[in-house]
C-alpha cells in the first residue's frame, strides 16, 4: 500500500519531542480535570512499568475511557486513530499526534493494524487497546478480541489489565453530556506472555492468553464498581 492509499508506515509511530511537550501539559490539565468532575481514584498504580513496552487493556463503557487511562500513568500512551483524520487537516493531524494518536488506513485488514501496533510496541513504547473492540454497555465483559494477546506474544510486551467503573454512567454511549459522577480505577497486574518476540506466534498460546486477559477484565471490573460505591 501506498502513501496515498494512506499507510503511513513511519510517520507518527514515534512521538517527537514538541508531541511529548504537548502530551505532558495536556496530561496535566486532564489529570486535574479528571480529579474534580470525576473524583478519579486510581488503584493499582504500580502494576503500570514506567520502562518499556507495555499494552494497557482497559474494559470500554464509554469516550471518557481513553483520557481516564491517559490520566493514570505520566507516560505517553499511544492510541489507533483514523488515516482520515489525519488527511483532513495539518492541524487537526498535529494535535492528533500530539496526544498520543498514531494513523491506521481505514479498511485495510486488521494485520495493517496489528502491524502499526507492533512496530508501538518494539519502539518501547506503551499502547492503548480496548479488548472488548468496541464500547459496551452493562456489568459483563463478553468475548474479546484476540489482538492485545496476539501482539504480547509476538512481541513479549506485557498485558496490563484495567477495570473503570463509573464511566458510562458518565457518559454512556450516545450520550451528549459530560456528568460528574464518581469514577474509579482497578489497575491490575502485568499477563507476561510465557513466550514472544518470535515471528511465530501460536493460536492455543493466543486463545489461552486471551480467556486469562477476560477473566481478568472481568474481575477488576466487578472491583473498580464495588470500590466505587
Amino acid at each position: 500500500m501506498t502513501e496515498a492509499q494512506g499507510s503511513h508506515p513511519v510517520r507518527g509511530v514515534v512521538p517527537t519531542s514538541a508531541e511529548r511537550g504537548f502530551y505532558r501539559i495536556a496530561r496535566a490539565v486532564l489529570v486535574g480535570a479528571c480529579r474534580a468532575w470525576f473524583r478519579l481514584r486510581v488503584e493499582g498504580s504500580h502494576h503500570l512499568p514506567e520502562h518499556g513496552p507495555v499494552i494497557l487493556a482497559p474494559v470500554h463503557r464509554s469516550n471518557l475511557d481513553t483520557p481516564i487511562v491517559a490520566a493514570t500513568t505520566r507516560r505517553m500512551l499511544r492510541f489507533m486513530g483514523k488515516d482520515s483524520l489525519w488527511a483532513r487537516s495539518r492541524a487537526i493531524g498535529a494535535v492528533l499526534s500530539a496526544l498520543g494518536a498514531f494513523p491506521v488506513a481505514r479498511g485495510t485488514a486488521d494485520r495493517e493494524a496489528l502491524r502499526r501496533c507492533q512496530e508501538v510496541l518494539e519502539s518501547g513504547q506503551p499502547l492503548v487497546l480496548f479488548p472488548e473492540g468496541t464500547r459496551r454497555s452493562g456489568p459483563i465483559v463478553e468475548d474479546i478480541f484476540d489482538g492485545p494477546a496476539f501482539l504480547a506474544l509476538r512481541t513479549g510486551a506485557p498485558i496490563v489489565p484495567i477495570g473503570i467503573a463509573g464511566s458510562e454512567e458518565a457518559q454512556p454511549r450516545g450520550g451528549r453530556w459530560i456528568r460528574p459522577i464518581r469514577v474509579h480505577v482497578v489497575i491490575g497486574a502485568p499477563l507476561v506472555p510465557t513466550v514472544g518476540g518470535g515471528s511465530t506466534t501460536s493460536r492455543r498460546a493466543v486463545r489461552e492468553l486471551t480467556a486469562t486477559l477476560q477473566e481478568e477484565l472481568q474481575r477488576l471490573f466487578e472491583m473498580a464498581s464495588d470500590r466505587r460505591s
